[in-house]
């Protein structure tokens, strides 16, 4: 409306004795245009919404981020292994809760066989690993050594010095062959169900978990030398044993040789599992098969029933139990050197649709029947191999043994073959595992590292398992 217009009109005028304005048409009550007063009422009212409704999504956020924050604190109270995040007072030893928070046991996926994933393992450098079989769940891992490295390991193991791998027996067979009136014929005979002129591991096993004339105990008793050298005088070769190498035991702790720490951070982030639960477990064992040496197929790891206790956890064991194993949740193998000839690692049943499918054929038998494993991993240097012998029990932690995970040594038919194994041991027993590490927390500080637990020169003789 313009100025002209604000007069009003002589027919508009108020009746006598009222003042009243004159009557104008809406948008001319309202003095505005369309575009300017109410667009931007309308602009203002959008952008109210617009930033109410932002500051909803941002505070759901937050909620969702504490939520989830709250939840991980509580998850794995069950599990063992200690907060991490959480300290024990100074002074004071952990308690066996504070071992059972936080721990879960992550596991490499496998995806497929064939699949390369890229890893991380050293600074400045990515590892491929490529999955060979998803059962068991196994990965290979080139150039996880330097030539360096695989040099120094067998220096290392040189120098220690090797002995003879156990043959399942070991010291005061003259004992018990006095207190059962038995030759060493007859013991041999007595081991060799099958009659075939060796010795198998089913065979050795037959005595710990049925009743027959030895028991366990009792054939811990037997001489490894002195049954050895019956052999020889019976004309059976070394061959023909269940495993034919040498080996030695290498600390990996402070204080020992830094390449062996080395590796023994590159096994902790290839498996990603806690610290703690690596340096708590066997040293690493370095192994070397002259030509004709092999290793009959076996698990590095029983099944573990109510009545068997892990050997590395018996110190926190509640109750005697009859029966041990090495309960090694992961292998990992290295080989230090290329063989010339043979040598492989097989694995019999590696992918089977059963366990059972092929049973017309001994394939515990690496000696003769190597060739017919499902698959086989030839030795080259600095190669890592590492798979695992248990399943996951769906909640975290350990499960049932991986009864695919059946794996030996094919036989060295040139050359020497040099491995080592780096076995991480955890208990499916996870109230066990806890107790366990709180009892070695409670060590002091100059033994926690040359104790009872890991230092193998110092531990019994029988705490490392040859199975």
């Amino acid at each position: 409306m313009t100025d002209k217009q604000e007069a009003p009109d002589a027919g508009d005028a108020a009746p006598s004795g009222s003042a009243t304005l004159p009557l104008r048409p809406p948008c001319e009550r309202l003095s505005c245009h369309k575009s300017s007063i109410c667009s931007r009422s309308y602009f203002v009212v959008v952008m109210v919404f617009f930033h109410v409704y932002i500051f909803n999504v941002i505070a759901l956020l937050f909620y969702v981020h504490y939520s989830s924050g709250q939840e991980d604190a509580s998850r794995g109270r069950d599990a063992p292994g200690g907060d991490h995040h959480q300290r024990a007072e100074p002074g004071r030893p952990p308690s066996e809760a504070e071992f059972m928070r936080d721990v879960v046991l992550t596991r490499v996926e496998g995806i497929r066989v064939g699949h390369v994933q890229k890893v991380s393992l050293v600074p400045g450098k990515v590892h491929e690993m490529r999955t060979l079989s998803l059962k068991p769940l196994l990965f290979e891992i080139p150039e996880f050594l330097s030539e360096a490295e695989c040099r120094v390991v067998m220096q290392l193991a040189q120098l220690k010095g090797l002995m003879e791998s156990q043959l399942m027996v070991q010291d005061g067979q003259e004992e018990l062959a006095k207190e059962l009136n038995l030759s060493p014929e007859e013991i041999f005979n007595l081991l060799d169900i099958n009659q075939d002129g060796q010795l198998q591991l089913h065979e050795v096993y037959v005595c710990m978990f049925v009743d027959c004339l030895l028991s366990l105990g009792e054939f811990r008793l037997l001489s490894n030398d002195a049954f050895q050298r019956f052999l020889m005088q019976r004309g059976v070769k070394r061959s023909q044993l269940v495993r034919n190498s040498r080996h030695t035991w290498l600390y990996q702790g402070k204080g020992a040789h830094q390449v062996l720490q080395d590796i023994k951070t590159r096994v902790t982030r290839l498996t990603r599992l806690p610290p703690a639960l690596v340096d708590l477990s066997e040293p690493l064992q370095v192994v070397r098969y002259e030509e004709g040496g092999h290793y009959h197929a076996h698990h590095d790891s029983g099944p573990v029933y109510p009545e068997t206790a892990c050997t590395h956890t018996r110190l926190a064991a509640n109750t005697s139990t009859p029966f041990e194993t090495s309960c090694r949740y992961i292998t990992v193998l290295f080989y230090l050197n290329s063989v010339e000839g043979g040598g492989e690692t097989a694995f019999p049943v590696a992918d089977n649709r059963t366990y059972d499918e092929v049973n017309d054929v001994d394939l515990l038998d690496t000696r003769r029947n190597c060739g017919k494993s499902n698959l086989r991993v030839k030795p080259t240097k600095g190669t890592a191999v590492f798979w695992y012998n248990y399943l996951s029990d769906g909640r975290g932690w350990v499960g049932e043994q991986d009864e695919y995970a059946l794996h030996g040594g094919c036989v060295v038919t040139h050359g020497t073959k040099w491995v080592a194994n780096k076995w991480i041991n955890i208990d499916p027993d996870y109230q066990r595992q806890a107790r366990y590490q709180q009892l070695i927390s409670q060590q002091p500080e100059d033994e926690d590292d040359e104790g009872l637990t890991l230092n193998p020169d110092i531990q019994s003789p029988d705490i490392h398992q040859d199975l």
